[in-house]
């Protein structure tokens, strides 16, 4: 059977620690010693979070009394004749006590010469309305963008919320199993190779493998997979996931800054920074934008006045500053990027890590979708269905050269003959072993007691010396020979099946239902094997006997044939894939919980092996750039409406302030949208 040996998964084998006593206790939910240390760490983080919190609190106060100081004004206006300095003086008050934030921020934009930032152009606006003696209006267009800022900072902090939770995933210590007993140690100080214990209800700190109990795992954290996940002694447990059943000695195998969930974190840390050619747009646009509007204003003051020989002067330069209050392009400078930080936060609840708003913006365009076979669309967990030795050898003879012949590859097929010989009783003949060479796509050949044995595919044994003819074809088939001084025998064939996964099909379907209209399978194996999987997944074209940079060669074929605007998506395990997700438009890693090729390799990662992953992650990119388009088409066209009201007289100051304030607040409650997941 053709496979490439590029496969690494890692098992070490731990020993028992010699403090059960400690141990005991701590299976009973004793508490871990010397966890005082920590209490002070956990006050300043509950300041902290006083601090983050104070801000929006400290706004809405700031709101309500300019609001009840901006009545009293009015009422007081209203009832008293008084000469316009005192008018003025006595609205002055709630524009200081709204706007003084805002005047800061102005202050420090203008010593930086950043004339067009909102803060600017918010405080020539009402300076302004002040100077021509609209005084009420110049305290409310304060208040009121007060009462914008207010909302938009609300709209934001729940739109990072979702993306936030992750940072809950990764606690700060570990229990670590020393001489003197349990320590509680900060995660990042526990070394490879130290012995932790997780009891029940924890949060599993760092990457590792059980080497004591056995236990269930909440994994929907890391994969957004409902069903609990056993593990037990020998098999790997990573950080993030939650232990829900009993105490487990683990061995760390990765350190802090490697494990999962640091992996995971800094994914999405980086999402933010790369940036979307749409994002690039509207920075670009409000730079050409806001010049260009200040300037309208500008002609708006000074043209009509000098035509009209100086008469309603007044009235064109309050035009004006309506103008430059709805100029302001926050709405689509705000909510494009909080669009996309949605988008990215309701892929990550589904276990779809999208490493930035570029990535989401390709997802949505994907038209075709390459797949990997083996673990991408079938389980990659390969059984020894049959042993058929040739006449003159046994069964334990033939299994037993392809076991050791495969002793250090880490590829699934290798695995599944060893386990099969292992299970079989046999005695380990492993110091017999010597030489491996790995042939790419067709197997190995290793030195075995003086002897070399080549175990592989049928073009491996014809490269070896076998007779055409002795060699049996067949699908999903292993075969042996060895050489020495009597020249080569043909040993036999192993039969091996790998089947496919539950809702590889449901995903191949789903992806076409999404528009997806090409869809080929690539793989190393034989074609036999792949035409089964093809035609169980409803995948037409799929390509047979690929070396790994053969699949780099079909990808860009599929690439070539695509519209200018189309992208085509490789959907593989990760592991040998790396050249072919990093080519791809969109790389999307398949099981990439172990894989470090994968998390470096693609641009998408699924965080369980769950093919339908996929199209859900290419169903919230086109649902995201579906609000990203509203957003900027509402933005532009309402400023647009309200610039023209505001130029020929109609609209008063506070519709320019919904013109900035109120279309910015819609487009924000609009980008949330992005941030809902339907089952």
């Amino acid at each position: 059977m053709a496979h490439d040996h590029g496969h690494s998964h890692s098992h070490g084998h731990g020993h028992h620690h010699e403090h059960e006593s400690e141990d005991e206790k701590l299976l009973k939910g004793g508490a871990p010693a010397e966890d005082d240390a920590e209490d002070d760490g956990d006050d300043d983080e509950e300041d902290e979070e006083e601090e983050e919190e104070l801000e929006p609190k400290a706004r809405l106060i700031l709101i309500c009394v300019s609001a009840a100081l901006f009545a009293a004004a009015l009422l007081i206006t209203n009832l008293i004749q008084m000469p316009w300095w005192a008018k003025a003086l006595i609205y002055f008050v709630p524009y200081i006590a709204a706007g003084w934030p805002v005047l800061k921020e102005a202050a420090e934009c203008f010593a930086h010469r950043e004339f067009f930032e909102e803060a600017t152009l918010m405080t020539v606006a009402t300076v302004g309305a002040f100077i021509i003696g609209e005084y009420p209006e110049g305290a409310a267009v304060m208040i009121l963008f007060n009462i914008g800022e207010l909302l938009e900072d609300l709209a934001s902090d729940r739109s990072r919320r979702s993306i936030e939770k992750l940072m809950e995933l990764r606690p700060d210590t570990a229990n670590v199993e020393t001489e003197s007993g349990i320590k509680e140690t900060p995660a990042d100080d526990v070394e490879v190779g130290s012995v932790i214990v997780v009891k029940p209800g924890e949060r599993v700190p760092l990457d590792g493998e059980v080497i004591e109990g056995s236990t269930s795992l909440d994994m929907s954290a890391l994969t957004g997979e409902s069903a609990p996940r056993d593990v037990s002694s020998g098999e790997s447990i990573v950080s993030g996931a939650v232990n829900l059943r009993s105490a487990v000695r683990v061995r760390v195998t990765k350190p802090a800054g490697e494990s999962t969930v640091s992996r995971i974190l800094e994914l999405v840390e980086d999402a933010g920074e790369r940036k979307a050619e749409y994002q690039s747009f509207t920075e670009r646009f409000a730079h050409i934008y806001t010049p260009v509007v200040v300037g309208a204003a500008l002609v708006l003051a000074v043209l009509p006045p000098i035509l009209s020989g100086f008469t309603g002067w007044r009235e064109w330069i309050y035009r004006a500053l309506e103008f430059l209050v709805v100029s302001c392009p926050c709405a689509f400078v705000i909510s494009v990027p909080m669009t996309f930080v949605s988008g990215i936060g309701a892929a990550s609840k589904k276990g779809v890590i999208v490493k930035g708003s570029a990535f989401i913006e390709r997802l949505a365009a994907v038209k075709a979708a390459v797949f990997d076979k083996t673990g991408t669309l079938t389980e990659g967990k390969f059984a020894v269905t049959q042993i058929c030795p040739e006449p003159g050898v046994t069964e334990e003879e033939l299994i037993r050269f392809c076991a050791l012949a495969e002793k250090l590859s880490d590829h699934p097929v290798a695995a599944s003959l060893r386990e099969k010989y292992g299970s079989m009783g046999y005695p380990s003949a492993d110091d017999e072993v010597g030489l491996s060479e790995n042939i790419a796509g067709k197997g190995v050949i290793t030195e075995i007691g003086g002897s070399r044995v080549a175990c592989g595919s049928a073009a491996l044994m014809e490269d070896f010396g076998v007779p055409s003819g002795a060699v049996v074809p067949g699908g999903g088939a292993v075969h042996a020979a060895v050489k020495n001084d009597g020249g080569v025998r043909y040993l036999g064939r192993v039969m091996i099946s790998d089947r496919p996964k539950t809702g590889a099909a449901e995903a191949v379907s789903a992806l076409k239902a999404a528009g997806v209209t090409r869809l080929v399978m690539l793989t190393g194996d034989h074609d036999a094997a792949a035409k089964a999987v093809a035609d169980s997944c409803g995948i037409s074209e799929y390509h047979a006997g690929l070396m790994p940079e053969d699949k780099v060669t079909e990808l860009e074929k599929v690439m070539d044939v695509q519209p200018k605007n189309a992208r085509v998506a490789f959907i593989g395990d990760g592991v040998n894939d790396a050249p072919v997700l990093a080519r791809a438009d969109v790389g999307i890693a398949m099981g990439a919980l172990g894989s470090d090729a994968a998390i470096e390799a693609a641009d998408v990662v699924i965080m369980d092996d769950d093919p339908r992953r996929a199209a859900q992650g290419v169903g919230i990119a086109r649902k995201t750039m579906r609000i990203v388009t509203q957003n900027v088409i509402m933005a532009i066209g309402l400023k647009a409406v309200i610039l023209i009201l505001c130029a020929v007289g109609v609209a008063p100051m506070w519709a320019a302030v919904f013109g900035d304030v109120g279309v910015t607040i819609l487009c924000c409650l609009n980008a949330l949208r992005a941030g809902r997941v339907r089952e």
